[in-house]
């Protein structure tokens, strides 16, 4: 019954070339008043590679690429690799066919690389998998394949850089440099994918600490001063490190070097305030607005730092920034309300200490009504129910609900603010 399917689906085909109708998506070849033999070839091929009849369709194929290896490159090459690594993972493929493709696979995939070379991207890397996985081949002549990929196209799936990774790992020796470049490569990775911890992990089994990264980073350095991506590491592993200090250094280089660069100046700014640099921190956010004014988390994080310099008057002015240009943002306002609490709590607890409690409990009931979602906000309205003025402190006072009390007293005079009475 199969070979009969076949029979007829060969006929088929040539009757439509005799027909001059092989127009096929894929060739976008016309009709013309001769037959072309390797159209029939090539159409026997691909419509026994859509049918999934890849035993089939490897004949066609290998004649495809003998005899005609540039005609049809923009498909055949993608199509004949799909049908050998198909068969080659089949498990009902016998071990000499098996054996067969593994002694061919690079045959392809070099005539590939030299008839598609626009597309090395592609088969550059499976190539070295190819290698790698199953021909077991001289793992340096591997590696060699893997740096070649990876340079041709640096934006590679990170699959690839990890095979190349565990390959250094695994070869490393007082004789070569495959230590260095794989804490090189699991370093790039870590700065790509930041919420990856499996590079951290690769990273912390090739050194005894991070520390050492740093020494190395800094060593890299120091050897190739006027590098920038040099110092971005040393950088990048000094901050990882909480070795802020030291990254102080490298980002000032950076930011002097490239003044526009909206990260190294956001790393610098970052570095100055963990290491207590504050009026440095103070300038680098700055610019930060500057270079970026419709970013609401630098405005907050200017007013986080005004807050460390108890300069509540203007964090509070950059809280309530924030919250503006993010357009109702409400994570500022409950930053807000934290700051009102914290300054209460550095005060003697009396009547005026407890309206600023309610001052801090009204706005985090501001920042709840704007984002319903804030459950710290929701948190702190509650724990705070102790500390505002009770019914019998309004009494004794003469004062009567919806009454505005204005906030004073020496311990508060950057508030200027009043509460209603509930």
């Amino acid at each position: 019954m199969k070979k009969l399917i076949k029979i007829i689906c060969i006929c088929s085909v040539t009757f439509l070339a005799f027909s001059f109708n092989i127009n096929a998506q894929e060739n976008n070849v016309s009709s013309t008043t001769k037959v072309d033999s390797s159209l029939i070839t090539y159409s026997l091929f691909s419509e026994y590679y859509k049918n999934k009849d890849y035993e089939s369709a490897l004949p066609y194929g290998w004649k495809i690429l003998k005899k005609y290896p540039g005609k049809f490159s923009k498909w055949a090459y993608y199509k004949m690799e799909d049908i050998l690594w198909k068969l080659h993972d089949s498990t009902t493929i016998s071990p000499d066919v098996k054996k067969t493709i593994e002694d061919t696979i690079l045959y392809v995939y070099n005539l590939a690389l030299k008839y598609d070379s626009a597309d090395k991207k592609y088969f550059e890397p499976r190539m070295a998998f190819v290698e790698e996985t199953w021909l077991h081949i001289d793992p340096h002549k591997v590696i060699a394949d893997y740096e070649k990929a990876l340079a041709d196209d640096p934006n590679a799936s990170s699959y690839y850089y990890n095979r190349l990774g565990q390959l250094y790992k695994e070869y490393q020796a007082d004789d070569n440099d495959y230590k260095s470049k794989a804490i090189d490569l699991y370093t790039k990775l870590s700065e790509k994918e930041p919420d990856n911890t499996e590079w951290t992990t690769q990273l912390e089994s090739l050194v005894e600490n991070i520390d050492v990264l740093v020494k190395l980073g800094k060593k890299a350095w120091d050897l190739d001063k006027n590098n920038p991506e040099k110092a971005w590491k040393y950088a990048s592993v000094a901050m990882k490190a909480g070795m802020y200090k030291e990254a102080i250094t490298a980002l000032e280089f950076l930011v002097a070097k490239y003044p526009e660069t909206i990260n190294y100046w956001a790393q610098l700014a970052s570095a100055y305030q963990k290491s207590d640099n504050l009026d440095k921190a103070e300038d680098a956010y700055k610019k930060l607005i500057q270079l970026e004014p419709d970013k609401k988390e630098d405005y907050l994080n200017l007013g986080i730092l005004y807050k460390d310099k108890r300069q509540y008057s203007l964090a509070r002015t950059y809280y309530e920034k924030a919250s503006d240009v993010g357009k109702g943002w409400a994570l500022p306002i409950f930053y807000l309300g934290n700051l009102y609490e914290q300054s209460a709590r550095g005060c003697e607890f009396n009547f005026e200490t407890k309206l600023v409690y309610l001052l801090a409990q009204d706005t985090y009931r501001r920042a709840k009504n704007m984002d319903p979602t804030l459950s710290q906000a929701v948190e702190r309205i509650s724990a705070l129910n102790s500390s505002i003025p009770t019914k019998e402190d309004y009494f004794f006072r003469g004062y009567k609900s919806g009454q505005t009390l204005p906030i004073t007293g020496s311990c508060y005079g950057w508030i200027q603010r009043s509460v209603t009475i509930p």
